[in-house]
C-alpha cells in the first residue's frame, strides 16, 4: 500500500462542538464579526452570541434537540450563521438547502432528512409551503414574517447559555446534500467532528489573520462556503462580508473597501478575475491570494490572474464527503494547475481503478482520502455509504488523480458522471428522471459539455418517442419549474437510441465523444 501523508503534519482531535470551537476563537464581544454586502449592515460578536442562544433556547421550548432536524434555506446573510449555530447549539441537526431549488427539489430534501422546522425569507414562503406538503415539517419560520409563518423574533427563547450536550465524534451536526459519485442527491451526514476537524486543518496549513475580512458569496448552504468562509473565518477571529448572490462590481467594490486579503472563489469568478474589464477599475491591491476551490483550475488561467492582479493564485481540493478539505495549498505554497497537497491530518491513495491496486508513484488512479473530515455516511443509503466508505476508513472520491514527487496533487478525470456547474453538483440521473416523466421523451441521457464561463452544463440526448414532433425548445420548456436553474439543460441533440453496455448503463463517454467530434 502506497500511502502519501500530509507536509503539514497532524491535527489534535478536538472535543468541541462546531459552536464552541467558532466562539472559542470569534474575539471580543464589541467586535464587528458580520456585514451584509449590500446593505452595509453589521453584526457584532455580541450580538450574534445572543441571536444564537436565543435561537436555541426557543428551539428547547419547541422539543427540538438532539435527534432533531431543522432545515434552513436563506441566501448569504449575517442571520444565516445565527440560524446555523442557534440549532447547532440546541444539539439539533441541521439540513441546508439551496434556495434557488424548486418546490419538489425542497420536498425530497424535506422527506428524506425527516425536517420538522424550516427557517426561509419572504420571497421564498409560497415555495416551502407547497414543499411542506406530505412532510413531517410543522412550522415555517421567515425571517421577515411571511404572512402563514412565524417571524423569526417569535422563535426566539430564553437563552441558553450552554451547549445542549451531544457526542461529537457520532451525532449528526449538518447534512448537506451532494449526489455522491453518482446518483440523485443524497443526506452527506457531517458530525461536529468533521467540521470542527477540517477547520484545524486549514488553520494548520493557511491560517486566517485575525481581524482579517472576506466576502462570502460562496453559498453558505454549501459546504465549502459553510466551513471555508462562514465557521474558518469567524472561528479564527476574522470577518465575513455576506453576498446573498454573486455580483461582480459589488464583489470588487468589497475586496477594495475592506482590503481583503484573499479571495475564495471558483473557476468562473477567476476567468472573470482574469479578463474582465470591469476589474481595472478597482483598487485591488491589498488582495494577496486568489483560492479557488469546487472544480480543477487550469494553469493558464492560474497564471493569468496571477500576472494580472500581481497576486498568488492557488487552489485546494475536496467534496462535502469530506466537510469539504481534503487538499490545500499553503500561502505562497500553490503550484500552478495542481489542486494543492494532503491536508493535515489526511492520508491519501491513488488506487488503479481496474485492478484495485495501488498505481505506482506518479500514476493516475482514483484519489481515496481518510481523515477526520471524512463523512459518517450517507442519509438512509446504506448501498451508496459502502460503495463510497470503505470498512476502514478510505473514502474513494471518484475522481482520477496523480502526484508529483513533491506530493502535489493533479486531478484529470472522473470516475463519477457529476456535471460541475459553477462549483454546483448536477446528478445526470436526477435531470434524466425529470426527462423521462415528459410525455414526448421515449428515452434521455444527459452528460457535461464543457464551458468556458461555468466550466460545465448539463446537455441531453433524447429519443422520441413514435409520433413526437418536440423540438429542443419543447424539451428545455418542459423542465422549467421542475429544476433548479443550474440544472437545466443547455441543449438537446435528438437521436434514434442511447447507447447503453449490455448490463443497461449509459454510455456516457460515447455521447461526450460526440459532442467534441
Amino acid at each position: 500500500m502506497t500511502v502519501y501523508p500530509s507536509p503539514f503534519g497532524g491535527i489534535e482531535p478536538s472535543d468541541m462542538t462546531i459552536t464552541q470551537r467558532v466562539l472559542s476563537g470569534i474575539g471580543a464581544p464589541e467586535r464587528v464579526a458580520l456585514v451584509d454586502g449590500a446593505s452595509g449592515r453589521k453584526m457584532t460578536v455580541a450580538e450574534l452570541r445572543t441571536g444564537i442562544e436565543a435561537l436555541a433556547g426557543g428551539l428547547a421550548l419547541r422539543g427540538i434537540g438532539p435527534g432533531h432536524t431543522v432545515a434552513i434555506m436563506l441566501p448569504n446573510q449575517p442571520e444565516f450563521v445565527i440560524a446555523f449555530h442557534g440549532t447547532a447549539w440546541a444539539g439539533a441537526t441541521i439540513t441546508t438547502i439551496n434556495p434557488a431549488h424548486t418546490a419538489p427539489e425542497v420536498t425530497h430534501q424535506l422527506t428524506d432528512s425527516g425536517a420538522e422546522l424550516l427557517i426561509t425569507v419572504a420571497v421564498l414562503a409560497d415555495v416551502a409551503a407547497e414543499a411542506a406538503k406530505g412532510t413531517r415539517l410543522r412550522e415555517i419560520v421567515t425571517l421577515d414574517g411571511a404572512p402563514g409563518t412565524t417571524p423569526l423574533a417569535e422563535l426566539m427563547g430564553p437563552p441558553l447559555a450552554g451547549q445542549v450536550p451531544v457526542d461529537v465524534a457520532s451525532d449528526v451536526l449538518v447534512m448537506p446534500y451532494s449526489s455522491g459519485t453518482t446518483g440523485l442527491p443524497k443526506g452527506v451526514m457531517l458530525t461536529h467532528r468533521n467540521l470542527v476537524a477540517n477547520i484545524d486543518q486549514i488553520m494548520a496549513s493557511r491560517p486566517v489573520e485575525p481581524g482579517e475580512w472576506t466576502v462570502g458569496f460562496l453559498p453558505f448552504f454549501h459546504i465549502y462556503g459553510m466551513t471555508v468562509l462562514a465557521n474558518l473565518y469567524l472561528g479564527a477571529g476574522g470577518g465575513v462580508i455576506t453576498m446573498p448572490r454573486f455580483d461582480l462590481e459589488l464583489f470588487l467594490r468589497l475586496i477594495q473597501d475592506h482590503r481583503t486579503r484573499q479571495a475564495f472563489c471558483v473557476p468562473p469568478v477567476v476567468l472573470a478575475l482574469a479578463k474582465h474589464p470591469l476589474v481595472d477599475q478597482f483598487d485591488l491591491s491589498a488582495l494577496k491570494s486568489v483560492f479557488s476551490g469546487a472544480a480543477p483550475l487550469g494553469a493558464p488561467l492560474s497564471d493569468a490572474v496571477s500576472h494580472r492582479l500581481g497576486v498568488l493564485c492557488e487552489q485546494g481540493y475536496g467534496m462535502t464527503e469530506m466537510s469539504p478539505v481534503s487538499h490545500i495549498s499553503g500561502f505562497g505554497r500553490g503550484r500552478a494547475g495542481s489542486a494543492g497537497q494532503t491536508a493535515p491530518g489526511t492520508e491519501c491513495r491513488i488506487v488503479d481503478s481496474v485492478s484495485g491496486e495501488d498505481a505506482a508513484p506518479g500514476e493516475q488512479g482514483e484519489l481515496w482520502v481518510r481523515g477526520p473530515q471524512v463523512m459518517k455516511g450517507y442519509l438512509n443509503n446504506p448501498t451508496a455509504t459502502a460503495e463510497t466508505l470503505l470498512p476502514d476508513g478510505w473514502l474513494r472520491t471518484g475522481d482520477i488523480a496523480s502526484y508529483d514527487a513533491d506530493g502535489y496533487l493533479y486531478i484529470h478525470d472522473r470516475l463519477k458522471e457529476l456535471i460541475k456547474v459553477k462549483g454546483f453538483q448536477v446528478a445526470p440521473a436526477e435531470v434524466e428522471a425529470e426527462l423521462l416523466a415528459c410525455p414526448d421523451v421515449l428515452d434521455a441521457a444527459v452528460v457535461g459539455q464543457p464551458d468556458a464561463e461555468a466550466g460545465e452544463v448539463p446537455v441531453a440526448f433524447i429519443v422520441r418517442k413514435a409520433g413526437s414532433t418536440a423540438g429542443k425548445e419543447d424539451i428545455i420548456a418542459f423542465l422549467e419549474g421542475r429544476l433548479a436553474h443550474y440544472k437545466q439543460v443547455r441543449d438537446v441533440t435528438f437521436v434514434e437510441t442511447i447507447p447503453k453496455s449490455a448490463s443497461g448503463k449509459i454510455l456516457r463517454r460515447v455521447l461526450k465523444a460526440g459532442l467534441t467530434a
